[in-house]
């Protein structure tokens, strides 16, 4: 019978000094160890998350330091230091401003103003936390952490927790509804106990009299009703949540993806369309020069240490012309490192032209010294070129400008011939031009166009034309595919995923790349944004299921064909971003993918999961992990609820029938334990298998307890109840026992028998459907060290803490029973799992096939 004598002070006056307080001490080590194993929990969670949020904001600043150019981590500017800053990024500390090219700076989220500020050397002065919306410049930094402006603001708040995720949302609801199932069973329990009760009393015509035994059976009633919601009450759910995902997102962080939100994290398992970019996610960023177009002759670029590069006879002018569109329009810098080495930074495409430049014989240093640069207009999404406005040392003015080839050379009417002088461009040179432009990217080369403008000293200074310039070159900058990308989209088309590159690329050189990739198949569409952006809604969805690759894309092309994917389609959708104007498109989307290398500030701040390596395939694991932490939320739940229906029903059946039942309080509080709190941490926490990417992604409105699950919990449910039952109403004549302590002995064994069953369903939990449950699982030490720390806990209990238990020391025999009854419920689950269940919706699993095959259940 279930008695919280002890912890009432009713126990010692009732069966006297020691053992009146065995049960109430028991409950208190029982609350005290659930208390402590769970509060460690959380706090080791609490400095995990705590760790994450300190990398997601650790971001690394190019600054002049000492006379060189480095970079440091956001944490370690000093005041002194010189910040460079570009589109996109976010103004790291207050600072004044030194130089610079049409800097702009949205400072909404300091002032709450929308209109952005120019900053130039009449308003010098740059905020922390605003942003760089256009042009680039460098400043001095004057206050760090929380003496900026930006620290004094945030000292006034207090930084609010993570929300719950849907997930999270969704169980609390399960728990909700099954802790008023308890509550209702715990209210009929007592209801039926308490009637019996009277009725007895009538019978025996006792009803008049009444004495502190009967006050001590109601009290007992009470404690059995009690014990029944806590039993019921699901607490490990939201636990289990959050031991998942801090897990995954731990591990996901060693596999460089640095999670932001939470709910990040699940929402990838069930992501059914992932566009990516492709410069830097599909390819290696590692860029070259590998084939030119100059003076009418294409070349490929196979000597590279330096004498004749190019390998065919140019003009010293048409030369010279080259190397100042290439050193006078860049954003690259040199720098010497600490060892004297000569560093390049800027962007992979401008260091590739700049080497380039280089190799040629060009001096970088005495090009910046013949000129003065007027006005910078930097490359940008929107316009897909990066053009210069100079003053040439003998008089004079020259714009030059780089970029897309279609682009730069519609702004083209002259080219640079033969003899290095500018000559008009003929419609039928163009068209030459043209074809080269395609040849160089049908094999998946880059290619950009270098022009420049000669202009008098009368014209603007403030404006850089758009028209008139003088072709140079088109370069074809090889950047080739990742390794492991091809086998990842494939992973990705297997798992259901269909993979959607989105580039800014000559449409030739992204179905190049596509092909290479695999994501460009037979019947799939490649599409210029151009023409896509021309569809009216119906079209759109006609050919948007078709796109495969989306080629001349401006970020609003991308969130227009995320905004669709979601609204027409209902798709899940992931998405790539790495610059400013991207923004919009990360926040659309289901999941924000931010690159960590190549991606500006305000990507990544709007962005749930940031790629660190800027890798595809670190996409696909994060997916991967995603289906994961969904999977292993799924086995817990099919755990515990097995725990709570055989808990349930086995004390609220004992209880009506004999008044009272065979599970004590602290039996009840070490099993909650278990299957609470050491059941999160194992079976929350597995590693995810290659098995989830041959699946299709589970659906936004799927349950998410499946047939399947239901069938195994009401399958081992009701085996572990008849066993239970059978040992309760007649396991002393079964087992021969007679004697004072017969009854503890069947309590003891029914006790032991259900904590083994609950061991042996934590290891058929491991797969909901597969036969095959050992697979993996000497690989997850976590699990193991739950399990072994179960049954050594579960043998001090019985053997050595009986008093507090209210069990006794059981013969070998008897422990070989307990784990008999509890090893049958493997082959139990085996027959289970045999049982065919059917689909939910027709258009995704409900989480898992129907009746696997004889090759999957192997």
């Amino acid at each position: 019978m279930v008695e919280l004598k002890g912890l009432h002070g009713v126990g010692i006056a009732t069966e006297g000094w020691p053992k009146g307080v065995y049960d109430g001490l028991g409950i208190i080590l029982s609350i005290f160890l659930v208390v402590m194993v769970t509060a460690i929990s959380d706090y080791r969670q609490s400095l995990q998350f705590r760790d994450l949020d300190r990398e997601k904001k650790k971001i690394s600043i190019q600054v002049i330091r000492d006379g060189r150019t480095k970079e440091v981590f956001i944490y370690d500017l000093v005041i002194g230091d010189v910040v460079q800053l570009s589109t996109g990024d976010i103004v790291p500390t207050d600072g004044i401003y030194i130089s610079g090219y049409s800097l702009v700076i949205d400072e909404s989220s300091l002032t709450g103003e929308s209109e952005p500020v120019n900053i130039d050397d009449k308003k010098p002065f740059l905020l922390s936390g605003t942003k760089v919306q256009d042009g680039s410049g460098k400043m001095l930094v004057t206050a760090v952490g929380m003496k900026t402006e930006w620290g004094k603001l945030m000292e006034t708040l207090n930084e609010g927790g993570e929300d719950e995720t849907p997930l999270q949302v969704k169980l609390n609801g399960v728990a909700t509804i099954i802790g008023k199932i308890g509550l209702a069973f715990a209210v009929l329990t007592f209801l039926v106990l308490t009637v019996r009760f009277l009725v007895e009393k009538a019978l025996h015509n006792e009803f008049t009299h009444w004495s502190s035994y009967d006050a001590f059976a109601l009290l007992d009633y009470f404690a059995i009703a009690v014990t029944i919601i806590v039993v019921a009450v699901p607490e490990g759910l939201p636990l289990a949540v959050t031991l998942s995902l801090a897990f995954a997102m731990k591990k996901l962080m060693q596999d460089m993806a640095l999670v932001r939100h939470l709910s990040a994290c699940e929402t990838m398992g069930s992501a059914n369309c992932i566009c990516t970019d492709k410069t830097g996610t599909l390819t290696t960023n590692h860029m070259v020069v590998d084939k030119i177009w100059i003076c009418g002759k294409a070349k490929a670029i196979n000597n590279r240490n330096g004498e004749g590069i190019l390998g065919l006879e140019i003009s010293d002018s048409a030369l010279s012309f080259l190397l100042q569109v290439i050193f006078q329009n860049t954003g690259c810098e040199i720098s010497r490192d600490e060892d004297g080495q000569i560093k390049i930074l800027g962007t992979p495409t401008e260091k590739a032209l700049f080497e380039f430049g280089l190799l040629l014989g060009g001096d970088f240093a005495s090009q910046r010294k013949e000129v003065q640069i007027l006005k910078v207009q930097p490359f940008s999404s929107d316009r897909k070129k990066m053009s210069v406005l100079v003053a040439l040392p003998k008089g004079g003015l020259r714009a030059s400008c780089k970029g897309a080839s279609e682009i730069v050379l519609k702004m083209c009417d002259k080219v640079v011939d033969d003899s290095g002088k500018p000559v008009h461009l003929s419609e039928e040179q163009t068209r030459n031009v043209s074809d080269v432009i395609n040849g160089f990217a049908s094999e998946a080369l880059r290619t950009l166009c270098l022009a420049f403008k000669d202009l008098d000293d009368t014209c603007e200074e403030s404006r850089i034309p758009d028209f008139g310039y003088t072709l140079v070159a088109i370069v074809g900058i090889k950047d080739p595919v990742r390794p492991g990308v091809k086998d990842a989209v494939r992973t990705c088309l297997e798992a259901g995923i269909t993979v959607r590159m989105v580039t800014g690329d000559n449409i030739n050189t992204a179905k190049a790349i596509a092909k290479e990739c695999g994501i460009l198949t037979e019947g799939g569409l490649a599409i210029e944004a151009q023409d896509f952006r021309n569809k009216t809604p119906e079209e759109m969805r006609d050919i948007i299921p078709k796109i495969q690759v989306m080629a001349r894309s401006l970020p609003l092309d991308k969130h227009t064909l995320v905004t669709n994917l979601r609204n027409m389609f209902g798709e899940v959708v992931a998405v790539t971003g790495d610059g400013t104007n991207d923004a919009p498109a990360l926040h659309e989307a289901d999941i924000g993918l931010a690159m960590g290398k190549s991606g500006t500030e305000v990507a990544r701040e709007n962005a749930d999961v940031i790629i660190m390596d800027d890798n595809f395939t670190t996409i696909v694991n994060v997916a991967k992990w995603g289906r994961a932490v969904y999977k292993n939320i799924q086995k817990f739940v099919q755990f515990q609820l097995t725990v709570n229906v055989v808990a349930l029903v086995i004390n609220f059946v004992s209880a009506c029938i004999s008044g009272s039942t065979p599970l004590t309080a602290v039996q009840l509080l070490w099993v909650n334990m278990i299957m609470d709190t050491l059941g999160a941490l194992a079976l929350a926490t597995e590693p995810p298998v290659d098995e989830l990417m041959k699946r299709t992604p589970v659906g936004k409105g799927d349950s998410f307890i499946t047939r399947a699950m239901w069938r195994n919990i009401f399958g081992q449910s009701i085996y572990q109840l008849v066993v239970l039952a059978v040992l309760n109403f007649d396991g002393k004549r079964l087992l021969g026992l007679n004697g004072s302590d017969a009854t503890k002995v069947v309590n003891t064994l029914i006790f032991n028998s259900f904590v083994f069953c609950q061991v042996f369903n934590e290891i058929n939990s491991r797969d909901i459907e597969k036969i095959n449950i050992f697979r993996g699982m000497f690989d997850s030490w976590i699990f193991m060290v739950v399990i072994v720390a179960t049954v050594t806990f579960q043998v001090i209990i019985v053997e050595f803490l009986g008093a507090f238990a209210s069990t006794v020391p059981l013969s070998w025999q008897l422990w070989v029973l307990s784990v008999v009854i509890g090893a049958v419920s493997m082959p139990v689950a085996v027959v289970l799992k045999c049982i065919p269940v059917h689909r939910t919706t027709a258009k995704h699993h409900d989480g898992y096939d129907a009746l696997p095959t004889g090759q999957e259940l192997a």
